[in-house]
């Protein structure tokens, strides 16, 4: 047990460095030749901080268990919402625009129902796969063009975008991105068979190990990228990282695992896991239309979500609970 734990957390650490390696790299490369930082931000950075979710459900559909790779992002998207964004509003409190709420929140619950609408049927199909990859062309279509239509005022201020004013050295930044690769290819896979082998060591199934430690796990690139923004008072930041992250996670990893190979999901899932995912995602309205804020009550809210489902999921697991 000690063994699997300390190999999964190394997994985990090598995993986050890895995520951090590569969009850095990518961001400055990409602002070098001239792109613009909106797009960067919007593209790169939110991509790449999907690739985890998105190598530990490669690897995880690779060694047959599809229950950790659906379980990963439900997990994530849950976990997104409830811990990330309940930590960052203790933090500091967190002003949502009504255009948000209007557009990319609406997004963002489209792509979770057609996520949950897909999986009903027990699997995800490559033609399901297939037309969230288009759901992602058409996205990123999106945020081209309001980033156009918005011009330079409105270019994102991203902790991860910070460029020193001297160009960066390509080569430096090449092997960035190379190791940033390896890590995370290196980290998913210490990961999912590690996770794996504690699951069966403790008869947990492996959808819970992918909704609790996996899920976790893969959200700190977003934990990070958003604790950060609320340190330095970003308003939209933190909540456009949520957005834009949940987003990705269905359009960009289950679309691309599952157009290759399709993905089985565990009646659990679809009768539980998905709603709870449903129903924290209203949540997020409900607590915010009113003042189109979130203070640190509204945080706390979010935290006790949070806790209350980890523990429904773990506390059955846990000896003489």
């Amino acid at each position: 047990m000690l063994l699997h734990l300390s190999l999964f957390t190394i997994g985990l650490i090598v995993l986050y460095f890895g995520a951090e390696w590569m969009v850095n790299g990518s961001s400055r490369l990409a602002l070098y030749f001239g792109i613009r930082p909106l797009i960067v931000g919007l593209t790169i950075v939110a991509l790449g901080t999907s690739l985890p979710e998105f190598l530990v459900n490669l690897f995880a559909v690779i060694a047959r268990e599809d229950s950790i790779a659906v379980g990963n992002i439900v997990g994530s998207n849950i976990a997104n919402i409830t811990l990330i964004l309940g930590i960052v509003t203790l933090l500091a409190p967190v002003r949502i625009a009504r255009a948000t709420l209007h557009k990319e929140y609406l997004i963002m619950m489209a792509t979770m129902l057609l996520f949950v609408a897909f999986a009903l049927d027990g699997t995800l199909q490559r033609w399901n796969g297939i037309v969230l990859v288009a759901g992602l062309v058409s996205f990123l279509g999106y945020l081209f063009y309001t980033s156009q239509a918005r011009g330079r005022a409105e270019i994102i201020d991203d902790p991860a975008l910070s460029v020193a004013s001297s160009a960066p050295s390509l080569p430096r930044e090449g092997i960035r991105i190379i190791g940033g690769m390896i890590g995370l290819a290196l980290g998913a896979h210490l990961m999912v068979d590690n996770a794996v082998s504690i699951a069966r060591l403790y008869a947990i199934p492996e959808v819970v190990i992918g909704l609790t430690i996996v899920a976790i796990g893969t959200s700190l690139p977003e934990l990070a990228a958003s604790v950060v923004g609320a340190v330095k008072q970003e308003e939209g930041l933190s909540i456009g990282n949520i957005l834009g992250s949940n987003i990705l996670n269905v359009l960009f990893v289950v679309g691309a695992v599952s157009s290759v190979q399709p993905l089985g999901v565990d009646a659990e899932s679809v009768r539980l896991h998905m709603p709870v995912m449903l129903v924290v995602g209203a949540l997020l309205y409900v607590l915010a239309r009113p003042t189109l804020r979130l203070g640190r009550w509204q945080g706390a809210v979010l935290l006790l979500a949070f806790g209350g489902y980890m523990a429904y999921l773990l506390i059955p697991y846990i000896p003489y609970v």
